[in-house]
């Protein structure tokens, strides 16, 4: 049962940060700060940076992305256990499937319903977490504010979904994209908070997508490592619809 859950939780962070929406980019893009300015630009404008540092209109109108990999999960020190993973994400659609030898996981988004090899088990929205909240900070409903006054870490901004999910972003002073953030979110009636530090990004048809990256969960009483690493990365890749048919 610890090591289904664990599969469970390692879902919800892939798509976290991979997740993609299909939108129109009605922003002006503004030229990345230096390091020397970033400290003083206000919560809206290092947002706006970072975003164009992610590739700006382009990450922004990403239509498709496959991510395929592998994912080291550790619930200590001493144990630990590898997965590969395939995601496909098309607009709002999505398919994930996660291999491994204790418990095979799949789940399917077709638009309209979700699916999964859990009957009966449902996640938060995984665009409403993570680098999607990038994507939709310009979006109404979705606010940018600044980093809480109890945030240890500096350098960055906070953006609320209409849900209110909320995710802090952190940013590379020199590159401008976001080096790690943290978020808080309830799940099945339990508070978990998760950090992620990306240490490889790769870019692909114009837009920077995390291919190495480490994530921790605190559940309270047990904390969960998983280190990704991403192989193969396609950007606006054909996907036929059938990819996300759901069976009746």
């Amino acid at each position: 049962m610890r090591k289904f859950c664990i599969l469970l939780f390692v879902f919800l962070l892939s798509a976290n940060v991979f997740a993609q929406t299909e939108q129109t980019n009605k922003e002006k893009e503004k030229p990345k700060p230096t390091s020397s300015e970033t400290k003083a630009v206000a919560p809206l404008d290092l947002a706006k940076a970072a975003l164009l540092a992610h590739g700006g209109n382009t990450f922004k109108a990403m239509k498709t992305l496959i991510v395929k990999g592998s994912a080291d999960i550790s619930v200590s020190p001493t144990q630990s256990f590898p997965s590969t993973f395939v995601m496909i994400f098309s607009s709002d659609k999505y398919r994930y499937e996660l291999t491994n030898p204790f418990q095979p996981f799949k789940q399917i988004y077709d638009g309209q319903q979700t699916v999964s090899s859990v009957p009966n088990f449902t996640l938060p929205p995984v665009n409403r977490l993570g680098l999607p909240l990038l994507q939709r900070m310009d979006d109404k409903g979705f606010a940018v504010s600044a980093l809480p006054e109890t945030s240890k870490k500096k350098n960055g901004f906070r953006i609320t979904s209409p849900e209110g999910y909320y995710t802090d972003f952190f940013i590379d002073e020199k590159a401008g994209n976001v080096k790690s953030y943290e978020a808080s979110y309830d799940f099945n009636g339990r508070n978990v908070t998760t950090s992620v530090e990306i240490d490889k990004i790769r870019e692909v048809a114009g837009v920077k997508i995390p291919e190495k990256y480490a994530q921790r969960f605190e559940l309270g009483n047990a904390t969960i490592y998983v280190d990704f690493k991403a192989k193969d990365i396609f950007v606006n890749s054909e996907v036929a619809d059938d990819v996300f048919s759901i069976a009746k």
